[in-house]
């Protein structure tokens, strides 16, 4: 990973993050009417439950929340043995706003990939993206709707998010490659 920078957000900076985020979700599309969260496998997943959580405790309501495997769909990566034939998803997305959510925008591939997988699943009535970090140097043209930081980065670096279902700790590491 590399050298240690700094720990630019601790788990109680992340947890507000995210608290706003499920917020600033919630007063978008007013209310939770036809919502579903769908997290970019492997950290945009348990951070789209946390999403969930909090708008569930805001709102009242438990929207959807499921797992995307975008590797398929990959511009810049040959597909493995593992790689599924479609992405499937515990609900349909015709029709409604999907909002989806990982943990590092920084080429915009990892987003491109998603939206095709989105639309081999069906027609949904609006996608929009949530990110917790933002760190630039993006090569096609997206930008995040819902932002937990911004953190603009030397090419040099590395952002490491990590979350209590996955990792041990929570918060956001900046690291030298």
């Amino acid at each position: 990973m590399g050298t240690l920078k700094a720990i630019l957000m601790d788990e109680s900076t992340t947890m507000r993050a995210i608290t706003r985020m499920a917020h600033e979700i919630t007063e978008k599309n007013k209310g939770v009417d036809d919502l579903c969260l769908v997290g970019i496998r492997r950290r945009g997943e348990p951070l789209a439950r946390l999403l969930q959580q909090r708008i569930e405790s805001i709102e009242g309501v438990s929207v959807p929340c499921g797992e995307l495997d975008v590797r398929l769909y990959r511009d810049d990566r040959a597909p493995d043995a593992q790689t599924p034939e479609k992405p499937q998803l515990p609900f349909d997305i015709v029709g409604k706003k999907v909002v989806l959510v990982d943990d590092v925008l920084f080429t915009g591939r990892t987003v491109r990939a998603a939206i095709e997988a989105i639309f081999s699943l069906g027609r949904p009535q609006a996608i929009q993206l949530a990110i917790l970090v933002d760190r630039g140097h993006r090569e096609l043209p997206f930008r995040a709707d819902f932002v937990g930081k911004n953190i603009p980065t030397a090419l040099s670096e590395t952002i490491s998010v990590r979350l209590p279902s996955v990792d041990s700790e929570t918060g956001v590491w900046l690291y030298e490659k």
